[in-house]
């Protein structure tokens, strides 16, 4: 069945409160929209639904990404030091977008057919949660962003790079990699969010060219109200997990994960799911 403006309103909904929480927005799209009779989003709607949620990060931390962005370039054209705190932050973002866009070029053809599969959804929701229990549970939590080195900028950066995977999650990733390296909730999260910002933006321009030129059939409609849902829901979403982090732990995002891998498991050996990229996605 294609999908209409309803039901890409209620995908839009998912997508905004899934980006940014540590569940995957991917795996949830994946989902829902195979189960309301969307059939699977696509690569290209998860793409360019994401630009909303994106643009949400850009309002909730417009301060900061401009003097990251300012800092940057007179570092860059010589009239700030180079060891600038913000000047150094805006290089460590773009050193830690590199994973994701060397591998996504990659595995592109994987990414968007196979990995689709929801057995790898259901296997990867479960073990990245008990992954993100673990990190939440025995990481020191001491490091603040300006202890963030070069090495740990690119092992963020590799860790956003699994969630190329559906089911792993963006965030998930990398607030699980930042707390295995001893950083503190906030930090993790907040770093998180601003590497997530070229990489989505990127992705989702490059889906968007690589669709209209191949003269693939976008749901125009349906995909720019999804993205405006996603959009304000989002913003909401940022704003609640940055407070919920400064007194709560995780652990109830972990749960939720493995209860929800299981559930994805019961829907494919009952059928309502298919266990691998085929017929029942549209």
């Amino acid at each position: 069945m294609s999908m209409g403006v309803a039901e890409g309103a209620f995908l839009g909904l998912v997508q905004g409160l899934t980006e940014f929480l540590p569940i995957s927005s991917s795996g949830h799209l994946a989902i829902v929209g195979t189960l309301v009779g969307a059939s699977d989003p696509g690569a290209a709607f998860t793409a360019i639904c994401q630009l909303g949620t994106e643009a949400a990060v850009i309002l909730y931390f417009r301060k900061d990404i401009a003097r990251i962005v300012s800092r940057w370039a007179l570092a860059l054209a010589g009239r700030v030091p180079r060891n600038d705190p913000d000047a150094r932050m805006g290089w460590l973002v773009i050193l830690g977008t590199l994973p994701i866009g060397v591998l996504g070029l990659l595995f592109q053809d994987s990414i968007e057919t196979v990995l689709r599969g929801f057995v790898v959804i259901a296997t990867t929701l479960w073990l990245f949660g008990l992954l993100l229990g673990a990190a939440d549970r025995f990481g020191r939590k001491e490091r603040t962003l300006d202890q963030l080195s070069w090495r740990h900028g690119l092992l963020f950066g590799l860790a956003q790079a699994l969630a190329l995977v559906p089911g792993v999650s963006r965030s998930g990733g990398t607030i699980t990699m930042g707390l295995l390296l001893g950083y503190t909730r906030e930090a993790a999260a907040r770093y998180s969010f601003l590497l997530a910002i070229p990489a989505v933006v990127l992705s989702g321009f490059f889906q968007l060219y690589d669709e209209v030129s191949s003269g693939a059939t976008i749901a125009w409609a349906p995909t720019a109200v999804a993205t405006v849902v996603a959009f304000v829901v989002g913003f909401v979403v940022i704003a609640w997990l940055m407070r919920f982090i400064t007194t709560h732990s995780f652990t109830g995002f972990v749960v939720y994960r493995v209860a929800l891998g299981v559930v994805v498991y019961a829907l494919v050996l009952a059928g309502a799911l298919p266990a691998w990229h085929g017929a029942s996605f549209g």
